[in-house]
């Protein structure tokens, strides 16, 4: 009897890791928003990391986290290191590209809760009065990001977090959209 568990147990774990390993070895997360408001008012809030404090859902997961600026205060190499609790773990990212109201590409190390290298990207859209802003996540997955998609949908969990963070930087836009100029905060 304990010899058939441990061939059905063997077939299982390698159906498994054959189907895991049959997944995308990429992915992306990728949420829209249209602000009423112009993407010269809209990007310096993506182009500054001491901006992201008025909307980026991490700032609110944990308001007492560590914060560390490097390099210029906006643009190419200006550089964010984070540690906080265990919603927001901790790591670095650094802006790798800056096209000014048009797009914005930044350089993601994670190193907690787990090691994960990734790019985020924002692309402004004008259409009609507005900008569509786009804010997506992609990288390699290897096989241990494979395995754990079988448990968590990384779509819906940091889609989640970039929706709210979305509608965060509508309202911020949009206020400075209307005040005539892009709201300042220093952390």
């Amino acid at each position: 009897m304990w010899k058939n568990l441990g061939v059905i147990a063997v077939i299982v774990i390698v159906g498994v890791l054959a189907w895991v390993s049959r997944q995308p070895d990429s992915f992306r997360i990728e949420r829209q928003v249209t602000i009423q408001a112009p993407a010269g008012t809209i990007f310096p809030l993506l182009n500054d990391f001491h901006q992201w404090a008025l909307w980026s859902p991490w700032e609110k997961k944990d308001p007492g986290m560590k914060r560390d600026f490097s390099g210029p205060d906006t643009g190419v190499g200006a550089a964010y290191e984070w540690s906080g609790n265990s919603d927001v773990g901790s790591g670095r990212m650094e802006i790798i590209q800056s096209m000014p109201a048009t797009k914005l590409a930044v350089d993601l190390h994670f190193t907690a809760p787990f090691e994960a290298d990734n790019t985020a990207e924002f692309v402004l859209e004008d259409k009609d009065g507005a900008t569509t802003v786009t804010w997506a996540m992609f990288g390699a997955s290897p096989l241990l990001s494979k395995l754990m998609g079988l448990v968590f949908d990384m779509d819906s969990m940091v889609g989640g977090d970039f929706a709210r963070g979305l509608a965060s930087l509508k309202t911020a836009a949009e206020a400075a959209g209307q005040a005539g100029e892009p709201p300042r905060t220093v952390l």
